[in-house]
């Protein structure tokens, strides 16, 4: 017989206007790494904040059995006193406090009513050699990359005697060989006899790390499949996550390539505080009108770094270089000036620098473009509502009107309103950074859809993708960028990932 760790009984969870999870049943064994998937705003995170006591008892309806026994949780504390702990994909550490200090933040080592900073150091230590990181206990957040932070949240779950691990999208914005490491690292806990629940939209990390997978769709549980019995693959669970089959994960587009409308010629830039370093060196590309144009790089490589400088020098010092726009030299030293010249770039930390999370959805829609929407200084409160809520219906954003707050949609849905923020502002060349960072599969095809159709209408497209596979699926030339050159340019019918790595890994001359 099964040993269960959890069992859950007809969970459900209402927002205001929004029935958010419908009678959820989850059961997961002791010891087992079980994945939960579904498209954005499917309810994943939100069961899993029910679960932690984000959610506490009383503001959801049913039952929660943790190791046979009904639990109520009135907070985080609570959850982490029975052994549940969960890491949030927005990490939370204190960027200026030290590794050990965020470890047992809240959990002091004391004595006589003081902290203890040798036993704070050292247990730290011990907890981070068990997660396999080789970093002083002292070294200051701030001072590691996020791969290393995710390790750090891993530990301080550690020190708290954790039974149930939960993983929110552990990693979204990691590189391969973090990921790759946290993965093995997870398997590990598996091993020690630590249950754990990862959040993914990686359908391949799932398959490689998984003993199970529970599909939700729209606040429902549709089935929780055996990953090794059922020998089941992608395709399944994106049918069960979506409810219809994904016949391609990359919509077929007629490509229409039309003259050039950006060129990028010797672009140099140097780091905003270590001046002497270079960051991209002498950067040479070229988009045209109805054209999809990627930028691969492994992390580091400098793509943000090169898209932020172009768009109004908002990254960089020191940058050097030439802009063309249809063949004219233009200046874009600030992002008024690249705007005004018709540059657009949707970040890839839509949270932070993409949106107004506060606001409301029309808000953030019109912001880019207020002018349009203006006289004698008054905005058109009635022209903003109509052109936000054509956006809405358009784009499918899924919310129950263009009042709902930003910060309480799915990260599909907001990626939706960045888009529909820079189409108002009707640029002729967009920069997309990680356009599909963090969402779902379906979710991901809509996002391709609509990149098609504004290549379609002549935009010139820039995509920065981590993900080889979906720059392969949707442009039409390839730039490989290592270390801050440009080290290849491909067709895409002529290119394919090795050819690919082998440029992203190619070391200065």
């Amino acid at each position: 017989m099964a040993d269960h760790i959890l069992e859950r009984v007809n969970i459900t969870k209402t927002f205001p206007g929004v029935k958010a999870l419908t009678d959820v049943t989850l059961t997961v064994e002791r010891g087992e790494v079980h994945a939960i998937c579904g498209e954005n705003g499917a309810g994943k995170s939100t069961l899993m904040k029910v679960l932690s006591g984000v959610y506490p008892h009383g503001t959801y309806e049913g039952d929660i059995l943790f190791e046979g026994a009904p639990v109520s949780f009135s907070g985080i504390r609570d959850s982490e006193k029975s052994g549940i702990v969960i890491i949030h994909q927005e990490l939370a550490l204190s960027p200026f406090l030290s590794i050990a200090e965020n470890i047992f933040l809240g959990n002091e080592q004391q004595r006589g009513g003081k902290i203890d900073w040798n036993a704070t150091n050292l247990r730290a230590a011990d907890l981070l050699a068990q997660v396999g990181l080789a970093e002083s206990p002292v070294t200051k957040i701030t001072d590691i990359g996020v791969g290393k932070q995710q390790l750090v949240e891993i530990a301080k779950a550690l020190s708290k005697d954790v039974k149930l691990l939960i993983l929110d999208e552990p990693t979204a914005a990691l590189n391969d060989e973090d990921s790759a490491h946290l993965l093995g690292l997870i398997n590990g806990l598996r091993d020690r006899g630590i249950t754990s629940i990862i959040i993914s939209h990686k359908l391949n990390e799932i398959k490689a790390i998984a003993d199970r997978v529970t599909v939700i769709r729209d606040g429902r549980t549709i089935e929780t499949l055996d990953l090794d019995a059922d020998d089941i693959s992608e395709e399944r669970i994106i049918r069960g996550m979506v409810g219809r089959d994904l016949e391609s994960r990359f919509p077929e587009r007629s490509v229409s390539i039309g003259d050039e409308v950006l060129r990028i010629e010797d672009w140099t830039v140097h780091h905003p505080l270590e001046h002497s370093r270079l960051v991209v060196d002498g950067a040479n590309l070229s988009v045209r009108a109805g054209e999809v144009v990627g930028i691969a790089g492994l992390m580091g490589a400098g793509r943000t770094e090169l898209a932020m400088s172009v768009f109004g020098r908002s990254y960089g010092h020191n940058i050097s270089g030439n802009l063309y726009k249809n063949g004219q030299p233009i200046q874009a030293k600030t992002v008024r000036q690249a705007i005004s010249h018709g540059i657009a770039y949707a970040t890839e930390d839509r949270k932070r620098y993409g949106l107004n999370l506060l606001d409301d959805i029309k808000r953030n829609i019109s912001g880019s473009a207020l002018g349009k929407l203006s006289s004698w200084g008054h905005v058109d409160a009635n022209r903003e509502q109509v052109v936000a809520n054509g956006f809405r219906k358009s784009m499918r954003i899924k919310a129950p009107n263009v009042a709902a707050i930003t910060g309480k949609l799915s990260g599909g849905n907001q990626q939706k309103v960045v888009l529909s923020k820079w189409m108002f502002a009707d640029p002729d060349v967009l920069i997309l950074d990680e356009p599909t960072r963090g969402i779902d599969v379906g979710a991901k095809y809509e996002i391709y859809t609509i990149i098609n159709e504004m290549a379609a209408q002549g935009k010139a497209i820039i995509v920065i993708s981590s993900e080889l596979p979906e720059l392969l699926g949707i442009c039409d030339r390839i730039y490989a960028l290592s270390a801050g050159r440009i080290t290849g340019e491909v067709d895409v019918h002529e290119a394919h990932p090795e050819k690919l790595m082998q440029y992203m890994t190619q070391e200065k001359e």
